[in-house]
């Protein structure tokens, strides 16, 4: 039970990051004006603390420093103190982290910086213990120091501020001749290939991170030049995640990371967006390979996310904490007894075995399941799913687990976009799990949600949406994604309503976010906030940037319409992306991605229908389709004048009482055909 004694600026937030920080003796402020007014009017240096609510050694700092009273002391004495929630201030924490990146080569969470009230950064750290600890020093030591070097040399701390600012500037202008080559492709395959871990699947050693966007890339990569080489790679790494312990094989959906080789041991906090992209990622495996375990895994992701992070209005939750009464990975641990004790003797030990479930344990005294026997792809049977789902009633109810509640623009439409692809699953295989036929509708009470929650009276996008409130205005990676899910949602169900929506968020992006002078997005809009630099953020991280996500929204509008001002931005940023990747490709898998949608052919299919045409049968016929390379747009009677604006060409495209299919290639058209099975063997024929 957290102590309700101190009260701070935070009390009113909506965060539930912030919240849990709002009775600490620190006297904590909001990022705001209020704080930095504070500041210059008292002459103190502010101390910025960026976290956000399930990172674990976010808690562990807390316990440690910022509920003592001694480092809160210290801290009111000398500092301002400002604590932001990452999630809800994308761009305060993408400016600050490129500040740690750059002084110290490495970045993570808790970000600690120190800076002057004019924001300019003069010490950067990530998780510091309170006291220190050999060599390494502790938060109270550097408090002291810097609060000393203030009130001694402060026009030296100033100094060091404004000669971190002169490294933060914004991208340069792309080479004139920059533009999308194949050996960039080849290039990052080659080096993903190379860190390899043939023994375990994924790439380099410990840590290890399920990074869904590269083995999309290596798929693409592998489907385009017929390389079962790097097919195997994708396939295998996604497999042998699939029987480590950072895949939970009791409740479904993947922690946020392995802290060793084997993919055994995860960071445990479960994010929305990892299990968004991973199950994007498992669903395009099982497309293009036909292996029924990564069906399986995917139905297991979505199975989780429906039931434990999607909320009544339709929004999908941040993720869930890695700490339970604040033991790490204590919800998750099981014993040999607790595992008979719900499932009897017999099917316990049974459980157990093939689990790895033991009485030493694998986690700090705690047994973590896996299935890290299995040899080869191997899917449960109902028997031992019925088990799974009994100690997931167990579980459940033996420790809370703290979820983070709130709806964030960006990842709630790459949740969405991952449904649609489930929802493609329902179409393909009749007797596909019933959480798959779910997906569509949950993808659109999820867009839904945002078009009503999280979008203002002038049609702007916000960032996070919790109790009844909705906060902060949106930055690139929202109108990214949420375009992006909008195109995806067109493509499944030729709703035209979805494509227009998606080319009017388009065009926010290009007014408040895009570089006319230089190419590229900027994270934060024009009419924002003005933070100490205007980064753009083109590397793939954790999730892809919001730069190479744009790109992809831009390659399909452009295809889609083919109006000459989208194929002017889509060149424009792809010529960005090209001068930025090129010194490490692999950095860059969803920027290569939407490469390949001009370095080889794309189709384009117009599918003109009579009034009252069977759409069920059409959309389960196209379904079958890759997904990747191909644009399709429905022209009906109830559609054609609206279409015809968004795409002018369809007006060539004429309606008659018998549905006719347009199928280009590569700048060359087909003859028209009546015929949708030759259609399908043309598209199949053109992979």
């Amino acid at each position: 039970m957290r102590s309700t004694t101190y009260s701070n600026h935070l009390i009113n937030e909506k965060s539930p990051y912030l919240l849990s920080h709002a009775h600490n003796p620190v006297d904590w402020y909001p990022w705001g004006p209020e704080a930095f007014e504070r500041a210059k009017r008292e002459n103190k240096p502010v101390f910025l603390s960026i976290g956000y609510s399930t990172c674990h050694w976010c808690h562990v700092m807390e316990r440690e420093s910022f509920e003592n009273e001694g480092a809160a002391a210290l801290l009111n004495e000398n500092f301002v103190s400002i604590k932001v929630d990452r999630e809800e201030r994308p761009d305060v924490d993408s400016v600050y982290m490129a500040v740690c990146q750059a002084v110290n080569h490495s970045g993570g969470w808790p970000l600690t910086i120190v800076m002057t009230p004019e924001q300019q950064p003069f010490f950067a750290a990530t998780y510091l213990p309170r006291e220190s600890r050999g060599k390494m020093p502790g938060l109270m030591q550097i408090l002291r120091q810097l609060a000393d070097l203030w009130h001694r040399e402060p026009e030296k701390l100033r100094e060091a501020g404004a000669s971190v600012c002169g490294h933060l500037e914004a991208g340069g202008e792309a080479a004139a001749d920059a533009w999308p080559a194949q050996a960039l492709l080849h290039q990052a395959a080659g080096d993903l290939l190379r860190s390899f871990d043939k023994e375990y699947g994924g790439f380099g050693q410990a840590p290890k991170f399920p990074v869904a966007h590269d083995l999309l890339f290596l798929l693409r990569y592998s489907k385009l030049h017929d390389n079962k080489t790097v097919e195997y790679v994708a396939a295998q790494t996604l497999f042998c995640m699939m029987r480590g312990g950072i895949f939970d094989h009791i409740g479904g959906g993947f922690s946020r990371y392995s802290t060793d080789r084997q993919w055994l041991i995860p960071h445990f906090e479960k994010m929305l967006y990892d299990n968004a992209l991973l199950a994007y990622a498992y669903l395009e495996c099982w497309e293009q390979t036909g292996a029924p375990w990564c069906l399986w895994t995917a139905e297991r992701i979505f199975i989780y996310v429906f039931r434990e992070l999607t909320g009544e209005e339709g929004g999908f939750f941040c993720g869930q904490d890695a700490d339970s009464e604040g033991v790490e990975g204590r919800y998750y641990g099981l014993s040999p007894e607790e595992v008979c004790g719900v499932l009897g003797r017999q099917r316990g030990e049974a459980f157990c075995t093939r689990y790895g479930i033991t009485e030493e344990g694998n986690f700090e005294g705690m047994a973590i399941p896996h299935l890290l026997g299995e040899e080869k792809p191997w899917i449960p049977d109902p028997e031992t799913a019925a088990d799974r789902e009994r100690l997931y009633g167990y579980r459940k109810d033996r420790y809370p687990l703290h979820k983070d509640d709130k709806v964030l623009t960006s990842w709630n439409s790459l949740m969405a976009a991952a449904c649609v692809k489930g929802a493609r699953a329902a179409l393909r295989q009749e007797d596909a799990h019933p959480v798959f036929r779910q997906c569509l509708s949950m993808a659109e009470d999820s867009l839904a949600f945002v078009r009503r929650s999280l979008t203002d009276g002038e049609g702007r996008l916000m960032v996070r949406y919790r109790d009844g409130e909705a906060g902060h205005r949106g930055h690139l990676d929202d109108y990214a994604f949420y375009a992006y899910a909008l195109l995806e949602m067109y493509q499944i169900g030729s709703r035209l309503s979805y494509l227009e929506e998606a080319v009017s968020v388009a065009e926010m992006m290009v007014e408040y976010f895009f570089d006319r002078e230089n190419g590229g997005f900027y994270l934060y809009a024009s009419d924002g906030e003005q933070l100490i630099s205007r980064p753009k953020d083109v590397w793939d991280g954790a999730m892809p940037s919001g730069n190479s996500v744009a790109a992809h929204v831009l390659c399909r509008l452009a295809a889609l319409t083919a109006q000459p001002e989208w194929i002017e931005r889509r060149d424009r940023q792809l010529s960005f992306l090209a001068d930025q990747v090129k010194s490490y490709p692999a950095g860059y898998c969803f920027s290569l991605l939407a490469m390949t949608e001009v370095l080889y052919p794309a189709r384009e299919l117009v599918c003109v229908l009579p009034k009252g045409h069977d759409m069920t049968e059409l959309q389960r016929r196209l379904a079958a389709l890759p997904d990747q390379g191909l644009h399709i747009l429905v022209k009906t009677p109830e559609n054609a004048g609206c279409l015809a604006r968004l795409a002018p060409f369809t007006e060539e495209h004429p309606l008659s009482d018998t549905a006719t299919y347009y199928l280009c290639e590569g700048g060359s058209c087909r003859q028209p055909t009546e015929d949708m099975d030759e259609v399908i063997r043309a598209c199949m024929d053109t992979l």
